[in-house]
């Protein structure tokens, strides 16, 4: 049986091609949900910025955040405990008590577990842990009002604390140090942190949005907006804010280019994206077998060859 050389190089080729060609990123679609504080709902926006109620009957709901398997939890204002919706919005309880007080963001570690800012009805100063189990633990003291929280990519959890204007850095063993002040942190109100680890934060009383360099650095990226709230990145790195006074959610492009996503929302606070696995943006793999091949392809030709020579 004669073998056609040329076909068979090409045939390996095209195949081990495939292991070495960098395919493009595909950017799943997210549903972006919002709490509307003034009506007690919990809304959910599609990418298209459609809007349809996922929740209602809460009292003014605040903090968002979602875990690996697609639960939502959230804190409602002047209310001890942590609320667990399942995707089907199932209610429950998840944590109460143990130091709760009136907490409002939440961010999970990579471990599952969940840190509630405890701001208080005057002055909160703690940071709870929550485990999956919904055993409620301080994580850390001395804060002065801190709101929402945002971890970066080495662990550490941020926190905009209202009473300092300022923005506090907390390690994982719970130790707490100044991160940035001044520069136009006035009232920080949401946090956000980006994939290049610059932390954002809307100033709630001047209307505009800082911006962070990790080493402290503060610059204004957004400003002209009324009483700005929660913020919250999409998966390509576009900045989405809770506009509380004009019942917007705005977008930002990182190049600070604004546009408008969804209006209709009563007092929207708190945002986050429906993601059970974190970002969605994915570069696909081949099966393990096929990431072997570019290292294979001159063995596998010689072999080739060799086997299939005309004699």
């Amino acid at each position: 049986m004669q073998i056609s050389w040329t076909k068979l190089l090409v045939s390996v080729s095209a195949i081990a091609l495939l292991g070495l060609v960098a395919l493009p990123k595909m950017a799943l679609a997210q549903d972006l949900y919002v709490t509307t504080f003034n009506n007690g709902t919990i809304s959910k926006v599609t990418p298209g910025g459609t809007v349809s109620t996922f929740v209602s009957g809460l009292t003014q709901p605040n903090g968002l955040a979602f875990d690996t398997s697609g639960n939502l939890y959230l804190t409602t204002y002047g209310v001890n405990s942590i609320f667990k919706f399942t995707p089907a919005g199932v209610q429950s309880t998840f944590a109460t008590g143990g130091g709760l007080n009136n907490p409002y963001g939440l961010a999970f570690d990579t471990s599952g577990n969940l840190y509630a800012a405890n701001f208080g009805i005057a002055n909160g100063t703690t940071i709870s842990k929550i485990t999956s189990g919904g055993t409620v633990s301080t994580f850390a003291t001395g804060l002065s009002g801190p709101g929402r929280i945002a971890f970066d990519s080495a662990g550490n959890l941020y926190a905009a604390n209202w009473n300092t204007n300022s923005i506090l850095k907390i390690t994982s063993g719970g130790t707490v140090s100044t991160f940035a002040s001044g520069g136009g942190i006035l009232s920080p109100y949401g946090l956000a942190i980006d994939s290049a680890g610059n932390v954002f934060t809307s100033n709630f009383t001047s209307g505009t949005i800082s911006k962070i360099t990790s080493g402290g650095v503060v610059s204004t990226f957004a400003t002209g907006l009324s009483t700005p709230a929660g913020l919250t990145f999409d998966s390509l790195g576009n900045l989405y804010e809770a506009d509380y006074g004009s019942n917007t959610i705005f977008k930002f492009t990182s190049a600070g280019v604004k546009s408008t996503f969804a209006t209709g929302l009563n007092g929207p606070t708190g945002l986050a994206f429906q993601s059970a696995i974190g970002p969605s943006s994915v570069t696909p793999e081949l099966p393990g077998a096929m990431q072997l091949l570019p290292a294979l392809l001159p063995v596998a030709l010689i072999g080739a060859r060799k086997r299939f020579k005309k004699a």
